[in-house]
């Protein structure tokens, strides 16, 4: 058996520890180069004692010291910076996870596509705020893009390429966060504790905020967009509160192929990982009797005005999912910081997208530019909600 060696870009997080997770109970496929993480030391050291990469990087640089000590007397080397990060992406290996929450995720993402490797896509920010230019160097490298969003993985497992003119739309479902149910007054009020506690899937801080604005799925209609030949107006989103239906491709002839499966993230990340091959995993299987019924129901566009912002970003094109990503991530961080209300998060992204002048985006110094330019927007703008 081939072992395959695996690059972890953001290994501290969920997506990381959940494909350490299924890289250590299948030891003798894997082997481990690489482990990134931004500020979870202790975390990095532990994995890093256990896997033993050549080499581990910790985002922030003041934490290099701890990292050092505690990978002293290893062959583990240690590094720090954002600079690292893309070195380390650019290290040998076969697979590489990208699995760095934001905009940070870019720069090493794309040093990985650049070796022509496989790419485990866990950031859907890369094709958020640079789609065009992603896709043109997955293309030219000969690098492979597997989605492991649990959305667009299940697309990617049912949607017929070699006929994809069958096609004629897909959908994503979503849970609908922990808010379905609440009108806007009661979400005016909500704690970040309330935003962070996903009802289905264990999630970083970031991603719950998103599910609950539900702006992850406005994000992942755009990455959806980017990853499968077809236009805006044929991509839907559907709310499926049991997030058991995890998205389907509908064909012309009315056929709806479905990919179902337990809530769990180690299902797509070992579709991903393993690919094209299936592997075995400890995810608690399906039992449709158990669970009795599936619902589904159209998303609100007034309790959630995210989707039509990233809805609106995308038909704009250009720089404006860029901008709605940026202001996203400083209003969630403002929200996550009790600096602005749950409501506000919303309100801060349109009114960046409305005030920010969107330049074309035609390499990434650009993006880096127009990225830049809207979080200082954002920022001033969630200065004088405080």
């Amino acid at each position: 058996m081939t072992t395959r060696s695996v690059t972890i870009l953001g290994s501290t997080g969920s997506v990381g520890c959940n494909t350490l997770d299924l890289i250590d109970k299948n030891s003798e496929r894997f082997s481990v180069v690489a482990l990134t993480a931004n500020k979870s030391v202790d975390r990095l050291i532990e994995q890093a004692l256990h896997f033993r990469p050549g080499i581990a990087v910790i985002g922030d640089e003041t934490l290099l010291p701890a990292l050092r000590d505690g990978l002293a007397g290893t062959e583990v080397e240690a590094a720090g910076g954002a600079s690292a990060i893309v070195e380390a992406a650019d290290v040998p290996s076969d697979w590489v996870m990208a699995g760095i929450v934001g905009a940070a995720g870019l720069k090493p993402t794309l040093a990985a596509i650049r070796r022509g490797v496989i790419i485990g896509l866990a950031n859907k920010e890369c094709l958020v705020c640079a789609g065009a230019i992603v896709m043109a160097e997955v293309e030219r490298n000969g690098a492979t893009l597997l989605p492991v969003d649990s959305e667009h993985n299940a697309i990617f497992q049912v949607f017929d390429f070699d006929h994809q003119h069958s096609i004629t739309r897909i959908i994503l479902t979503a849970s609908g966060g922990p808010f379905r149910t609440k009108s806007r007054d009661e979400m005016r009020h909500v704690s970040p504790e309330q935003a962070v506690a996903h009802p289905n899937w264990d999630m970083g801080a970031k991603i719950s905020v998103d599910s609950a604005t539900m702006m992850n799925k406005g994000l992942e209609l755009i990455e959806a967009f980017h990853l499968f030949p077809l236009e805006e107006p044929a991509i839907d989103i559907l709310v499926h509160p049991q997030s058991v239906v995890h998205s389907m491709v509908e064909y012309e002839d009315g056929s709806v192929l479905a990919q179902m499966g337990s809530p769990d993230m180690r299902t797509p990340i070992s579709y991903a990982l393993n690919w094209p091959q299936r592997m075995k995993t400890p995810v608690e299987r399906l039992d449709l009797a158990r669970i009795g019924s599936l619902t589904f129901e159209a998303p609100d566009p007034e309790r959630f005005p995210a989707l039509r912002l990233a809805r609106d970003a995308l038909r704009a094109g250009g720089a404006m999912p860029t901008i709605l990503n940026a202001a996203n991530e400083v209003a969630v961080q403002n929200f996550l910081e009790r600096k602005i209300g749950f409501l506000d998060i919303c309100r801060l992204v349109e009114d960046t997208l409305d005030s920010t002048e969107p330049n074309e985006a035609g390499c990434l110094d650009d993006i880096e530019e127009i990225d830049a330019a809207a979080r200082r927007k954002a920022k001033d703008l969630a200065a004088s909600l405080h």
